[in-house]
């Protein structure tokens, strides 16, 4: 795990780096693209159901800039939901989960730097480029989450609680990675789709880790009653010994489906100038010239 972070950052800073260098290659044309999307959401740890999706919204924003014909550099600003419920799960799992009877729901935060690789040669000119284009993507980013519950009909932040006991961090790096396609509409936008799962440092994006159940707390307090859930099923299940909370071997994760729309920006609207609007001049009166000396 230490490995693929330590690859994974030295990708993203090389990333910001030719970045920062190329920048200036923007005035030629346009290269810096303006990125907005939404889609679906889905997570995968303690508190998710089989097979199942948990589907939740998305919204994306983000810029993309070209760093050669195959290559661009991505920063991206996404929120999302995940949620699940101890309720949805079969009633004979091995884990006892319906007993568990958990469940939560977060609204979350990722800020992304990342690298995409496009299959086809975008054809130097951005207009050249082709009409359908597969791409794959990896980078780095930090995620913000935190779970909550409904109890006693007001929604609960549970990192405030501790229901294990333990006070854990609402932040944690991600390392982004999918495929995905788009399609040239029109000469300046593109519409994409694609999906990208979310390799986290933390086992807390539910609120659900330790194996066992903490046995400190206070009978008849919030903490004791949010750990453990059960007695408020009908009929009741009662907390036994051996009874299993969560996995801590294995990290949460997620998974981003999203529709984007690419714009193409105009130069003037990056520089504040018109040295766009009179190379496109430029060029349409040398168009024009050549077309009327071909005819005579």
């Amino acid at each position: 795990m230490k490995k693929i972070y330590l690859i994974t950052s030295l990708i993203a800073v090389t990333s910001f780096s030719s970045f920062g260098q190329s920048f200036y290659n923007a005035r030629r044309e346009r290269s810096l693209i303006f990125v907005g999307g939404m889609g679906l959401s889905t997570y995968f740890g303690e508190l998710k159901t089989g097979n199942s999706f948990d589907t939740k919204p998305t919204l994306n924003v983000g810029l993309q800039h070209y760093l050669s014909d195959h290559v661009n550099v991505r920063l991206d600003a996404t929120w999302f939901q995940l949620a699940g419920n101890d309720a949805d799960a079969d009633p004979t799992g091995v884990l006892g989960r319906r007993d568990r009877n958990l469940s939560f729901q977060s609204n979350n935060f990722e800020i992304s730097g990342t690298l995409a690789f496009s299959l086809f040669s975008t054809g130097g000119r951005y207009y050249r480029r082709p009409t359908l284009n597969f791409y794959g993507f990896t980078g780095l980013g930090l995620c913000y989450f935190n779970p909550t519950t409904e109890f006693k009909g007001t929604r609960i932040s549970l990192p405030s609680v501790q229901t294990e006991g333990v006070s854990y961090s609402t932040f944690t790096p991600v390392i982004p990675m999918g495929l995905g396609f788009r399609v040239k509409a029109s000469r300046d936008i593109n519409i994409a789709v694609e999906g990208g799962f979310r390799m986290t440092f933390t086992d807390y994006l539910d609120d659900v880790s330790s194996r066992t159940y903490p046995t400190s707390f206070a009978p008849n307090t919030d903490q004791a009653a949010l750990s453990f859930r059960g007695g408020e099923l009908n009929p009741p299940s009662v907390l036994t010994e051996g009874k299993v909370r969560g996995n801590p071997k294995t990290n949460d994760a997620y998974f981003l489906l999203n529709v984007k729309l690419e714009y193409y920006l105009p130069t003037d609207f990056i520089f504040g100038n018109n040295s766009g609007h009179r190379k496109a001049q430029a060029y349409k009166r040398k168009k024009s010239n050549y077309r009327r000396a071909k005819s005579r």
